[in-house]
């Protein structure tokens, strides 16, 4: 279970987005890893929810009450996961692994293997959550810049930038309700 809820779901491009905006503010130990963790997994499940319900009454319900055995269960509840994969997966990175494997180019999107399909998803989200890291750093990198430009024109060469930017980037970062941006911006790229 926790293999497939790291590898099957946006888990991944969470937590990679959260920690990047907490490097990119500078502060390494705050929010700590537990509550990066914490708010990643109560995000991917706000986000997979769709996904869980379908899987939840196209396999759980129907083997439970013995409509499916094991088997025909475990197909329909791979069915959505495969749905919302392919649906975030880059067709390079899906082609390259297909490549890889020696399968045939599918024609159909049922005939894309769960072998292939769940590393070039994870490629995908991992390439992903490295553009939006990327973009959520840069204004942090602008008010670094700033700040040691200044301090250099002051004649303040002693005094470590990152003691009057840190303030400044939290300031800046809680004034735009950042969490809230990040978070919004990382449901809605996954919804």
């Amino acid at each position: 279970a926790p293999g497939i809820l790291v590898s099957m779901t946006s888990f991944t491009r969470i937590v990679i987005v959260l920690s990047m905006v907490r490097q990119g503010i500078g502060v390494t130990q705050l929010p700590p890893n537990r509550i990066i963790v914490a708010l990643a997994l109560f995000l991917t499940a706000f986000t997979m929810s769709p996904v869980f319900s379908k899987v939840y009454d196209d396999a759980v319900v129907p083997w439970e009450s013995g409509q499916l055995d094991e088997r025909s269960a475990l197909d329909a509840a791979a069915k959505p996961l495969k749905e919302f994969m392919l649906a975030h997966t880059r067709e390079q990175d899906l082609m390259m692994f297909i490549e890889l494997a020696g399968e045939a180019r599918p024609s159909t999107a049922d005939e894309v293997s769960i072998v292939s399909l769940v590393p070039a998803f994870i490629m995908s989200e991992l390439k992903t959550a490295f553009q939006m890291g990327a973009l959520l750093f840069l204004p942090f990198l602008v008010i670094e810049l700033v700040v040691g430009s200044i301090l250099m024109s002051m004649g303040m060469m002693m005094l470590p930038p990152t003691t009057v930017s840190l303030p400044l980037k939290i300031l800046v970062f809680v004034a735009v309700d950042g969490w809230s941006l990040v978070v919004g911006t990382l449901a809605r790229s996954i919804a």
